[in-house]
Order: C-alpha cells, then structure tokens, then sequence
C-alpha cells in the first residue's frame, strides 16, 4: 500500500481563518463560525503547497496503528482529562517532560483500544487481534473500483487511518445500519484527487459545488516535507454532509478468501461477514449488505 505521511498534530488550514459570530452548520448550539479567507497560510506556503499531493478527507474519526504494551484499566484514572494510557501525538512538543499544547490550545493524542472494549467497540470491531489484521477500504487495482480487504497490521505500523461507518459522524457514506452495523478503516491519503481544483478559494468553492471528484467533505494535501494541510467545506461556509458523496458513487469489490487466513474468525463478527462476500461487487458502499 502505498504511505502518505501520518497524522501526528492538529492539522492546519489552506487559508488563514477567522471567527464569526454566527451560528455554526457544522456543530449545533456552537454560535460561532469558523471561516476561512482568501490569504494563503504561512505554514502552507512554508511546506510548498503548490507541490502538493490532494488528496480527499474522509469524515470519521482518527486511529493510530502501533505497538502498544500491556496494560490494565485503571477506573479512577481513566476518567480524568488524560488517562494513564494517553499517548502524545509524535509532533507533540514537549517542556520539562511534560505536553504542551499548540498555538490553539489542542494537544491531539491517543489511547488504545482493547480486543473487547465497549467504550470503543466500534474501533475494535475492525480488528482481528487474533489474526492481527484490519478491515481496510482502499482503491483496487483496476481504476475507479474500491476495494475492501484485511490488511496485516504490520502493514499498517506507525500509520494513521480514518474509521468510518454506521456509528461514525452520523454515518455520511451510509454504511451498514443498525441492525448490521458496518466500519471500515481508511488509511490517510489512500484517495488522490486526480482533477484538483487550483488554490485560488473561488475555484475551490466551485469545484466542491460544481463537479462529482468535489463531492467529499474536503482536502487534505500531503507535502514534501511530511506536513498536512487541509480544508473543510465548512470553511468555505458549504455544507456538509452531502445526499449523495463522491465515495459513494464508485463501485466496490470485496476480496477476502478465507483460506488465505489460518484463523477462526467469530460468526457475528465483520470479518466472518465479509468474507462469505468474498469476490463479490457492490455498485455503492451503501449497497453493502451482510445475510440475516
């Protein structure tokens, strides 16, 4: 699989952005707007944007594929703002041994998720830790086909990927439902725009609006340097989400031969259930469905 570089910080937006008072689309009760200007931001200059690779952000929640040790839940601890078990983001910086956070006050990290952990049932549904493998989706070799496959965790070390699906952001794509929930992991950067819009805000506000590669919920440029970039259609005061979403107008295969695994893989879980779909084309993700 190809690698784009990880998220390991809040990442930064295209244009300098300012606040409005004004109700906000993207989060209710909140009653400000956060918009962005025409001024390019420094730091994306300072990366080489124009160098870039776009690539789309796909709307779910961020996962961290690493070794972790062993560890036991502490109940007393776990519940304060900062469990035992957070992990600092790696770009983290850091003063007398201690996290600091950034310029807007975030300091991103990570807490790791057991094999049967409730509070993060959804994130653990996607892998076989048995197996030490996870569910991906991904393109297929063959252009404009997606594929859903699991990939070895190996594979996946020291990389960030987006979990999406039914109990995620309101599930955008239509994944699953609730009696078959279904979530997939999406590895950053695994979508490259291939028809970009320049970085001028017009011609981007009319590329999301105006053609079917803009249906997504924004970009996110990989640079040279390892640096991410990205734009949310919110900053652009456009909408989000969408009835119909470019993902969900590609066709999808699922490869997944069960003899390929030397693992008993649990009758209600995802695994088992995609790979009875083994081989099988889908022509949306929301086509998806598992047998009663």
């Amino acid at each position: 699989m190809s690698r784009r570089s990880a998220v390991q910080r809040k990442v930064p937006c295209l244009f300098v952005t300012e606040v409005k008072e004004e109700p906000s689309v993207k989060r209710e009760r909140q009653p400000f707007k956060v918009l962005a200007t025409e001024t390019l931001n420094e730091k994306a200059l300072e990366a080489d944007i124009y160098n870039a690779i776009p690539t789309e952000k796909v709307d779910g929640t961020c996962c961290y594929v690493t070794t972790y040790k062993e560890f036991i839940w502490n109940v007393e601890e776990d519940f304060k703002p900062v469990p035992d078990t957070w992990i600092p983001a790696k770009e983290i910086e850091f003063s007398n041994g201690n996290p600091l956070p950034d310029e807007n006050g975030h300091m991103p990290g990570w807490v790791p998720v057991e094999k049967n952990s409730k509070q993060y049932c959804w994130h653990s549904s996607v892998v076989s830790y048995e197996a030490e493998m996870a569910l991906v989706l991904k393109h297929h070799a063959d252009p404009g086909l997606l594929e859903i496959r699991p990939v070895s965790l190996s594979e996946l070390l020291e990389q960030t990927l987006e979990l999406i699906g039914t109990n995620i952001n309101a599930n955008p794509y239509g994944l699953g439902s609730k009696k078959q929930p279904i979530h997939l992991l999406v590895p950053h950067g695994a979508f490259e725009i291939k028809n970009p819009p320049t970085l001028k805000q017009s011609d981007i506000v009319s590329w999301f609006e105006g053609c079917s590669e803009g249906k997504v919920e924004g970009i996110v440029w990989h640079c040279r340097d390892g640096c991410l970039i990205k734009l949310h259609r919110h900053h652009l005061g456009l909408c989000w989400p969408l009835a119909e979403t470019y993902l969900n107008s590609q066709p999808v295969v699922i490869s997944f031969n069960r003899n390929d695994y030397d693992c008993d893989f649990g009758p209600k879980s995802l695994f088992h259930q995609f790979s009875k779909l083994d081989g099988q084309r889908f022509d949306r993700l929301k086509d998806i469905k598992f047998d009663d």
